[in-house]
C-alpha cells in the first residue's frame, strides 16, 4: 500500500480532485537553482548516486544533512566512491520515517524509473542495478527529465552580471525542447556592500553593463541596465535573499557617501549596510514595478552556521538553518510601505523560513493589495525546512484563512536537482488532501466543477497568468 495511487489522499474528495484535476496539470517551476548550462548541454549521469546526491556539483544539502545525522563520514559524503555514497544515503533513508526526503525519494524512483521497492539496505543492490541500467539512456538526460514531468517553464536563479548566454541558446531551441528556461534576477553580489569583494563585483557590473560604476547614481544606472537585459531575455522575476534585514531610510547624499567608500574598499558598518540595502531595494522594486515583474523575498535564514565546516566545505552544503530575527515582519512592512508610497511596489511573494513570521506575513499581504494583480502581494509557499507534509498543510490553511487560496500560485522546487519534480506531485496531493478534508467537514460544497477548477488554478493556471512568462 505504500506510495500507491492514493498516497496521502485520505478522503473520497481528495482522490477525486487529485486524479481528475491536479494530476494532469503541467508544471511551472518558478524558482529553482538548476544550472542553465547543464540544461542546454543536456547533462547526463552515470549512476543513481550522481543524479541523487551530486546535483550540479554542489551536492544535495537536504540529503547530505540526513547522511551526517546518520553518522556518515564526510569522506563518504563528499568522496569519489559513488556506490558507497549511495549505500550511505539508503541507510539514512531507512531511518528517515516522516521526513519529506523519505517520501520524495520513493516518488522519484517510481516516477522516473518505475521502481516500487522500498528504499532499504535489503533492496539497495536491486534498486542500484535497475536504475543504473536506465540512467545512461537519453531518457535520463537533463532535457528529457524536464520533459517527462510535463514542465512548461523553468526559472533559474541568476547573477545580474551574468551574460545569460545559455538562456539565449535555450530560447533559440525552445520549440524543440517544449519548455522555457527563463532567468531570475538575484542581486546578492550587488546587495553585499559589507562583503569582501564588493568593489570587484561592481567592476564586473561595469564591464557587462557598459556603465562605469563610480558612485550611487552610476550603480543604479548599471543595475537598471541589467534589469532591461534580463527582461529582454524573458526574465519576469527577481529574488532577494533577506537572511536578515533592517529597513533604514537614508538620503541619496548619504547613500552616495556609503557607496563611494565601499568602492574604495573601505567597507561598510552595519548601519551603513542597512541604509544602502534599503535604498537599493527600493530602487530595484521601482524598476521591477515598471517592468511588471514579481519580486520574491526569501527571509529569516541563518547561513553557514558551522564556521568550521564552512571553512572546510563552503556554502550550500547543509549548514544553514532557520533564522530568528524577531522583528522581520515589521521591517518588511516598512519596506513595502515605503515602496508603495513612492509608487514603486511590484507584485511580491513573501517567504520566511521561520513560521513564527507566517501569520504576520500572511496578514501583511492583505494591507497592500491593489488592482489589477490577483494578488499584488502573496504569502509564499512552505519554503525549505517547511516544505514538509505538516508545513505545506499549515501554509495552505493560513493562506486560505488570511486571503484567497484560489489565487495562490502554488509549488516550486527551490532545487538543484533535475529529479526534484515529484515534489510538485507531493504538494498537489497535500493540496487535495487538505481541500478534501474541508469538504468532508462540510466547509466546502460537493461541487467537483468548482473545486476542480480551484485545484487546477493553484497547480498551474494561476502561475501561468500571474507571472506573464508566456506573453
Amino acid at each position: 500500500m505504500q506510495f500507491n495511487d492514493d498516497f496521502l489522499l485520505t478522503t473520497e474528495w481528495a482522490r477525486k480532485l487529485f486524479h481528475r484535476h491536479a494530476e494532469k496539470m503541467p508544471i511551472i517551476d518558478y524558482h529553482c537553482h538548476l544550472v542553465p548550462s547543464e540544461i542546454h548541454e543536456n547533462k547526463g549521469y552515470e549512476n543513481l548516486a550522481q543524479v541523487w546526491l551530486y546535483d550540479n556539483g554542489f551536492g544535495d544539502h537536504y540529503k547530505w544533512r540526513l547522511m551526517r545525522a546518520n553518522g556518515t563520514p564526510e569522506s563518504v559524503i563528499r568522496g569519489d566512491d559513488d556506490h558507497a555514497k549511495y549505500l550511505a544515503f539508503v541507510d539514512a533513508v531507512e531511518r528517515a520515517v516522516g521526513n519529506p526526503i523519505y517520501d520524495w525519494s520513493h516518488l522519484e524512483l517510481r516516477r522516473f524509473f518505475g521502481i516500487e521497492e522500498r528504499i532499504c539496505r535489503k533492496n539497495a543492490e536491486t534498486i542500484w542495478e535497475r536504475a543504473n541500467a536506465l540512467i545512461t539512456t537519453d531518457d535520463f538526460r537533463a532535457k528529457r527529465l524536464i520533459q517527462r514531468m510535463n514542465v512548461t517553464c523553468v526559472c533559474t536563479t541568476d547573477d545580474p552580471a551574468s551574460d545569460l548566454a545559455h538562456h539565449k541558446l535555450l530560447a533559440a531551441e525552445e520549440a524543440g525542447n517544449g519548455f522555457k528556461v527563463l532567468p531570475t534576477f538575484r542581486p546578492d553580489g550587488l546587495m553585499g556592500i559589507d562583503c569582501e569583494g564588493f568593489s570587484a563585483y561592481c567592476d564586473r557590473l561595469s564591464d557587462v553593463s557598459g556603465i562605469d560604476v563610480v558612485d550611487w547614481e552610476s550603480l543604479k544606472a548599471a543595475a537598471a541596465q541589467r534589469i532591461d537585459f534580463f527582461h529582454e531575455a524573458g526574465g519576469r522575476l527577481a529574488d532577494h535573499g533577506m537572511n536578515s534585514f533592517v529597513f533604514c531610510p537614508a538620503s541619496d547624499e548619504v547613500v552616495d557617501q556609503i557607496v563611494c567608500r565601499a568602492l574604495n574598499d573601505e567597507g561598510a558598518t552595519a548601519a551603513e549596510t542597512a541604509a544602502y540595502q534599503s535604498a537599493l531595494a527600493l530602487f530595484l522594486m521601482g524598476e521591477y514595478a515598471t517592468h511588471d515583474w514579481t519580486l520574491q523575498l526569501h527571509m529569516n535564514c541563518f547561513r553557514n552556521d558551522s564556521s568550521k565546516n564552512f571553512g572546510l566545505i563552503g556554502v550550500d552544503a547543509g549548514f544553514d538553518t532557520v533564522g530568528d530575527q524577531p522583528d522581520m515582519v515589521y521591517q518588511v512592512k516598512c519596506l513595502l510601505d515605503a515602496a508603495e508610497s513612492a509608487d514603486g511596489l511590484p507584485k511580491c511573494i513573501l517567504y520566511s523560513l521561520n513560521e513564527s513570521d507566517w501569520l504576520g506575513l500572511a496578514s501583511l499581504c492583505g494591507a497592500f493589495q491593489s488592482a489589477p494583480a490577483r494578488p499584488r502581494i502573496q504569502f509564499g509557499n512552505a519554503w525549505w525546512f517547511n516544505d514538509t507534509f505538516s508545513g505545506m498543510k499549515k501554509q495552505l490553511t493560513m493562506c486560505a484563512e488570511q486571503g484567497l487560496l484560489g489565487n495562490f500560485t502554488g509549488m516550486l522546487t527551490d532545487s538543484r536537482s533535475f529529479m526534484s519534480y515529484p515534489r510538485h506531485e507531493y504538494f498537489r496531493r497535500i493540496l487535495c488532501h487538505t481541500i478534501g478534508e474541508w469538504v468532508e467537514m462540510g466547509r466546502l460544497p460537493e461541487d467537483e466543477e468548482y473545486l476542480g477548477g480551484i485545484v487546477e488554478d493553484i497547480c498551474y493556471n494561476n502561475a501561468h497568468d500571474y507571472f506573464g512568462f508566456f506573453e
